[in-house]
């Protein structure tokens, strides 16, 4: 979830736009360290390291695994926390290093949200079974981040965290926020350009996660069902949305559909930005 962290705040005062920066990196400090799949004592860690077994949870991983059921049902199982166990044979580094169909095919038995057990105060999925929050957790973290913002001040604040984007509402005189969104694959075309006014946008796409083999192109975002990389997906997806964790689910939702990711937004009734 680590991802560059930017605070822009429409003031003059520098001790409290300093304060307000300071208060939300150390928020986004602590997420990452409670949930990050690549620390062992995570959250996500101990919930692996103790895969099979019923562990206890507090209210907030609660929350977020709701949200990840939510985000399984409304998608039809595309939307999988547990599909991150395939990060041990895809590694997208831009070679042509494509895993054989025996190593997708071992590793699928342990992929699928329905084999989970969620209460209030307890988790449980089948032994080798992970789970993985970075398709959410950066989302969660600017959302955070805004409602530390707006308890701290009433002055316009931009938090963008890697490209996911939220505000807390327009700045000075009612101006819109001025955001390029850029692809870094495809520098030879325009950057979008996009105005919000409040509510957040998210990205997500290949960018340099990728491979490459006899002409064909493997994004890094996989069907859960097959194990293999999304056919004809767009090269990115931004969604605006009320709040910035929507916007992400929307997004990746929407690279999940590959070839029909336009169709499936224009059915949301959202506004999107797609680059192909």
């Amino acid at each position: 979830m680590a991802s560059p962290c930017e605070v822009l705040i429409d003031c003059n005062d520098k001790l409290l736009a300093n304060n307000i920066a300071s208060a939300i990196a150390k928020e986004a400090w602590r997420i990452e360290d409670k949930y990050s799949r690549y620390n062992i004592q995570s959250v996500c860690g101990q919930l692996n390291e103790k895969a099979g077994q019923s562990c206890a949870i507090d209210n907030e991983t609660f929350l977020l695994l709701q949200f990840a059921d939510q985000c399984f049902q409304i998608s039809n199982g595309l939307f999988d926390i547990t599909s991150g166990i395939l990060r041990k044979i895809w590694h997208f580094d831009c070679s042509d290093n494509i895993p054989t169909q025996k190593e997708v095919s071992h590793l699928l038995p342990f992929i699928g949200w329905s084999k989970t057990s969620l209460t209030d105060a307890t988790f449980t999925m089948l032994p080798n079974m992970e789970i993985d929050l970075g398709g959410i957790g950066k989302e969660y973290a600017v959302d955070k981040a805004i409602l530390i913002a707006k308890k701290m001040s009433t002055y316009p604040t931009l938090i963008n965290f890697g490209g996911d984007i939220a505000v807390t509402g327009p700045r000075n005189e009612n101006q819109a926020w001025l955001i390029g969104v850029e692809h870094p694959s495809l520098k030879e075309k325009n950057n979008v350009m996009v105005k919000i006014k409040t509510g957040a946008i998210a990205t997500s796409g290949d960018a340099n996660r990728y491979l490459l083999k006899n002409g064909k192109r493997y994004g890094h975002v996989l069907n859960v069902k097959t194990g293999w990389s999304v056919e004809e997906p767009p090269n990115a997806i931004t969604v605006a949305a009320p709040q910035c964790i929507q916007a992400g689910f929307l997004a990746t939702l929407a690279l999940l559909h590959g070839k029909d990711a336009e169709l499936f937004l224009s059915d949301q009734d959202i506004k999107y930005w797609a680059i192909r």
